[in-house]
């Protein structure tokens, strides 16, 4: 709602009355149009004037486009004082009067107000440009109207008065063509008010040419010359409210497009085109036509003009050429005072021309080089490179990059030894089609590099190669391996004291002697390094005879102690403790260095000067299991263990079908993981009473669910030693009948692994299970024990995809595919087909889509106490 004291009320009121000023002139006919057309020209201009200069307050921020607003509301003012002093003037004899001087300074102060809201800084050969592109364009309008109206007006009156006449019009033209590029190539928050200007500047031309047409033909301006002056003002009048200030921390205005500013460069060229072929038209017409002076000197002044524009041009190019010419110059004299190379070549590798810095950096003198290849003179190994790099920037490939290169080669220099060099190849700036090279001689910086990537991975005490190298040289021996691969790890017995008695240096100096020896003992093919203080460790590869490991050790221990070091004049004798550790299959770098240390410790351990090969039943670990066993022991008694139920649900319908029960170890307030203590269990054979617990206690739990009419199957795992236990199908049957719970609501999983060990034993064991109405099912499925005709052996009634497929569902396309296949090779066979570890929703989606029927993981349930199952089948029953 607009109240009465806003400042846009009465310009409203203003608008409404245009609008009927409007209207009399569409229904108003012969002189009363003109009458009419003035009446809503000035009312109009006096309402953009009056909005203009109210909204300049509002823009004060903007310094710019309130200086302009004000412009072009002043502009306005004196334009309608133009139009009102019209009828006055009329009575005068003169053809210019002073109203058309009023309309005409109106017209130069709104297109220097739309000027000013640009904010644009102009240097002076732009100015210039810019006018000079105004008058080509106003010459060539004007003579493109002489030749289809203006002629005739010209002979149907007195020269002078036409000329005096079409003088104001003309030079509202000109104002009119200087505003347009530079409104055009304004900022966008500009441009309401620049092109509401833009809009009056033209409209107000169109409407001077056409009311200087009708006063010297004296007949009435015709309509369509009435209208659009006062549309324009309205607009105007608009325009400021619809501004926004430009912010202050804005950048300055931006460069135009390079479309934009192509066009406005055309467009003038374009306007003189028109023009010279609309005099060439109207010349050849054959018709006798009486030359006009002032359309001569018009169409002379653009041709002139044009003239001048391309000498400026030419002269520019010129100056452009030169400084091109000298950044080529300066650019070979800056890179040559550097010590490169600088050459010219083709795309070929031909030298045009080469600086006289070869000859003290590679020894040849220049006229040796020019007309050869640069081909003759680069490594025959790094050729294809420098052809494939120099081919890439050659025009005549279609992909080229006409950019710049680097490549690095090495160069043969005159004493025949091979320099290695860093280039840069640029297209010449000379715009010929050659290449500027320059070349830099790098070998001191390549031996710096290989001086800092000694010290990097080797020990400066004795020269040998340090523990980073050994490890990165071991996790890339044990990925390529072959055969049998042995870390030796040697450490100084009482190196301390020699530290202690004799000082640092000196013990040094024995770490010297000591590395000498060793690498005397080892073979050329073998990796010695020094670990760290005392420390040396070997890498060997025993191709298929493991005994060379634990001869060469003896035979490193033989060195160190065969015969005493001489340390500060005095003789040490020292022995050595030594383990040795095998690399087994997929076993890491550091679990094999680390192993190979343990059995170092336990030489040192048992006295040192002896050899230990490491072996999975070292007493450390011997210690650490039955501590382990006899907490599971503890805690079987004590009852620490308990169970969760991760449910597993119909993917078609979210139903829970069944729930796995997973057994949960809580070593007092300390959860301890099943992955750290089932594997101890199988081996000490306590994973048998601990498996037939949780089987008890899961089927007297998922018995009464089932009591409560809840229709739901219990799947458990089953282990190695549980499924060889005597009485292992007896269990099953007594857990089955003290929890009441029916053998098909059971279904009990095995691993692909399993029924690969003693394969014969455990299928007849999982044929009687099925003999007793229990299903079974294969875990971890295709993880590529197992081969496909178990499935044709075992009466398996379920598949459970591993979750390592599932977790690529949706971003491996081969996991995605193995996944498919499994599914499709369930349903062929008529088995129920199990997704497990599901843990994101396109993952879900995906199973679904492949016919996945069921599924289980921590999107779709979490593992949860009876008390959470209890929970989940009470919702599901009230739904």
């Amino acid at each position: 709602m607009i109240r009465w004291r806003d400042p846009r009320a009465p310009l409203t009121a203003a608008a409404a009355t245009g609008a009927a000023g409007f209207a009399a002139v569409l229904l108003a006919g012969g002189p009363a149009r003109g009458v009419a057309g003035a009446i809503a020209g000035v009312l109009t201009a006096v309402l953009a004037a009056v909005s203009l200069l109210s909204a300049a307050s509002r823009l004060a921020d903007d310094r710019a486009l309130a200086t302009g607003a004000r412009w072009m509301g002043g502009g306005a003012l004196v334009w309608a004082a133009g139009v009102v002093l019209r009828p006055i003037a009329e009575s005068a004899s003169f053809a210019l009067s002073f109203a058309d001087l009023a309309l005409l300074l109106g017209t130069v102060l709104m297109g220097g107000g739309a000027l000013i809201a640009c904010g644009r800084t102009l240097p002076g050969m732009v100015v210039l440009r810019l006018v000079t592109d105004a008058y080509l364009c106003a010459a060539s309008l004007f003579l493109i109207g002489w030749v289809l109206a203006l002629r005739h007006v010209y002979h149907q009156s007195d020269p002078a008065t036409f000329t005096f006449t079409m003088v104001p019009p003309m030079i509202s033209l000109l104002v009119t063509c200087a505003a347009i590029p530079s409104v055009v190539r304004n900022r966008a928050t500009a441009w309401p008010l620049g092109l509401a200007g833009l809009g009056v500047l033209a409209t107000t031309t169109v409407a001077g040419t056409a009311d200087a047409v009708a006063r010297l033909t004296e007949t009435g301006q015709p309509v369509w010359s009435v209208i659009p002056a006062p549309v324009a003002f309205l607009l105007l009048a608009a325009a400021p409210w619809a501004q926004r200030p430009r912010d202050p921390d804005e950048p300055g205005t931006p460069p135009a497009t390079p479309m934009v500013g192509t066009l406005l460069a055309v467009v003038p060229l374009v306007l003189v085109a028109v023009a010279t072929g609309t005099l060439i038209v109207h010349l050849g017409a054959g018709r006798q036509v009486t030359p006009v002076t002032g359309v001569v000197l018009l169409a002379g002044s653009a041709v002139l003009l044009l003239l001048v524009r391309l000498i400026v041009v030419a002269g520019a190019n010129a100056r452009l050429r030169r400084l091109v010419s000298l950044a080529d110059r300066q650019l070979r004299e800056l890179a040559e005072s550097t010590g490169d190379v600088v050459l010219l070549c083709d795309y070929e590798g031909v030298v045009r021309e080469i600086g006289p810095g070869v000859e003290a950096t590679y020894g040849y003198r220049p006229e040796e080089i020019v007309g050869g290849t640069i081909f003759d003179y680069i490594h025959p190994e790094d050729v294809p490179g420098i052809q494939a790099a120099l081919g890439a920037m050659s025009p005549d490939d279609e992909g080229a990059d006409p950019g710049a290169c680097m490549v690095a080669c090495r160069v043969r220099a005159a004493d025949g030894t091979w320099r290695p060099t860093e280039s840069v190849a640029t297209c010449n700036v000379g715009g010929k089609e050659l290449l500027l090279v320059t070349t830099r001689d790098v070998s001191d910086e390549e031996a710096l590099r290989n001086q800092v990537a000694h010290l990097t991975f080797h020990d400066g005490i004795t020269g040998l190669p340090n523990r980073s190298y050994f490890e990165e040289r071991t996790r890339e021996v044990l990925s390529g391996r072959t055969g049998h691969v042995a870390v030796i790890f040697l450490d100084l017995d009482g190196f301390t004291s020699v530290n202690d008695s004799v000082g640092h240096a000196s013990g040094d100096h024995l770490l010297g002697q000591a590395a000498r020896r060793l690498r005397g003992a080892v073979r050329p093919d073998d990796t010695l390094a020094r670990w760290g203080g005392d420390e040396f460790a070997v890498l060997v590869e025993t191709g298929g005879e493991a005994q060379l490991a634990v001869d060469l050790a003896e035979r490193l221990l033989r060195a160190v102690s065969q015969e005493p070091f001489r340390v500060a004049d005095r003789d040490v004798a020292l022995t050595a403790s030594v383990g040795v550790a095998f690399a087994e299959d997929d076993m890491p770098a550091g679990d094999l260095i680390r192993n190979a240390d343990v059995a170092m410790a336990r030489a040192k351990d048992l006295g040192g000067r002896r050899v230990e090969v490491f072996a999975a039943q070292m007493h450390a670990d011997v210690v650490r299991r039955l501590e382990l066993a006899a907490d599971l022991q503890r805690a079987l008694i004590e009852q620490q263990f308990a169970i969760e139920y991760q449910p597993v649900v119909d993917l078609a319908t979210s139903r829970v079908t069944a729930v796995e029960a997973l057994v949960r170890w809580w070593r007092g307030s300390v959860y301890v993981p099943p992955e750290q203590f089932l594997g101890p269990a199988e081996d000490t054979g306590l994973i048998v009473p601990l498996s037939e617990w949780i089987l008890r206690e899961s089927c007297r739990e998922v018995a009464a669910w089932r009591a409560s009419s809840w229709d739901i199957g219990l799947s458990v795992n089953l282990s190695a030693r549980q499924i060889t236990a005597p009485r292992f199908v007896e269990t099953v049957e007594e857990a089955l009948a003290e929890s009441g719970l029916p053998a098909s609501a059971l279904t009990l999983e095995v691993i692909e692994e399993m029924l690969v060990e003693d394969a014969e034993e455990t299928i007849k064991r999982l044929s009687e299970l099925r003999a007793l109405g229990v299903r079974l099912a294969i875990d971890d499925f295709g993880t590529g024990y197992a081969s496909l005709a178990f499935l044709r052996q075992l009466p398996v009634d379920m598949i459970k995809i591993d979750p390592s497929f599932v977790s690529g569902l949706g971003r491996d396309d081969t996991l995605s595919l193995l996944t498919r296949t499994i599914v499709r090779l369930g349903h062929d066979l008529g088995l129920i087909v199990v997704a497990e570890g599901i843990e994101r929703p396109e993952q879900l989606e995906l199973l679904r889509e492949m016919g996945c029927t069921r599924g289980q993981g921590f999107l779709v349930a979490r593992p949860m106490a009876a008390r959470g199952v209890d929970s989940l089948m009470r919702t599901s029953l009230t739904v």
